[in-house]
């Protein structure tokens, strides 16, 4: 059977469909499922930060779910970090890999199965991940409009604000309604213009800075959307969210999202100093 790209449905509400099976390999760990379409949103290779859904496949519950790259010529398939090239290249195709335990009901290639995922978990997720874009879009203004910056930095965010989120960031990971990340002040930083030692003094001020601001997005109860460029794993996505700043801010994401600022009581980010050149933000997520 030919294998084609995974159309993705996990963007578009749709948490239970049927699926033709295109793809059965067994490893010592487990059984790898690829289908023609699926619900689950995979954990990424290249930047993880956002976890695989969890769910079920005709029944049987899934122990993880990944990023898959198959050579059409061979009919191999790649997991995860085995994947040896980069997204679009000739003769290849990417998938959604769902990852089953060993000794799981036998399947067949073309049998049609039935793909569930856990709702409530894909939802908390998808809280947790938009509440860090407008964390780090609310940072981002509190440091431009209050001096932290010495001269004009080349990078601007979605609102015209400095871009500190997209030059300090080192890592992000999103989990069931908060979303960590670790921001790195380096000299580097330091050189683009950045009074990193103002800013970690003033660090609590800061803070109360951020979460009056999310506050004030979040009064606007505006709706949230992911602009999807094609129904493939490897097509663009993205975040939107008008928040009151002039411009909708639009974000390049392949996570899943919350659908309204109306599914948030609060959200609130507590602002911390590691050491002299790290700082971390969480984002904690009270939802209706």
């Amino acid at each position: 059977m030919k294998i084609t790209p995974t159309i993705t449905q996990f963007c578009h509400n749709t948490w239970k469909l049927e699926a033709q099976v295109q793809h059965i390999s067994q490893t010592e760990q487990c059984v790898y499922v690829v289908t023609d379409q699926t619900p689950f949103h995979p954990v990424s290779h290249i930047w993880p930060d956002h976890p695989a859904d969890k769910g079920w496949l005709n029944g049987e519950v899934l122990i993880d779910c990944q990023v898959g790259a198959v050579e059409l010529a061979s009919g191999d398939l790649y997991v995860g970090q085995e994947i040896p090239v980069k997204r679009d290249q000739p003769g290849w195709v990417f998938v959604v890999v769902h990852c089953l335990a060993e000794d799981s009901p036998s399947l067949s290639v073309e049998q049609v199965v039935t793909l569930e995922v856990d709702k409530a978990y894909q939802q908390s997720l998808s809280r947790g991940h938009s509440a860090g874009h407008i964390a780090y879009l609310a940072l981002n203004k509190v440091l431009n409009q209050n001096g932290y910056w010495r001269k004009d930095a080349d990078r601007k965010d979605p609102h015209g604000n400095y871009d500190f989120n997209s030059y300090a960031q080192v890592t992000s990971f999103v989990t069931p309604d908060q979303c960590l990340d670790s921001y790195r002040l380096g000299k580097t930083l330091r050189k683009r213009g950045l009074n990193s030692a103002d800013l970690l003094q003033n660090l609590a001020d800061i803070e109360l800075k951020v979460n009056q601001q999310v506050e004030a997005w979040l009064a606007l109860g505006g709706a949230i959307h992911v602009e999807c460029h094609g129904e493939a794993l490897t097509d663009s996505r993205y975040w939107q969210c008008d928040l009151g700043e002039g411009e909708p801010a639009v974000i390049p994401c392949g996570g899943t999202h919350a659908s309204s600022l109306d599914e948030y009581v609060r959200i609130q980010v507590q602002l911390k100093a590691v050491n002299e050149q790290n700082i971390e933000m969480l984002t904690l997520v009270k939802a209706k």
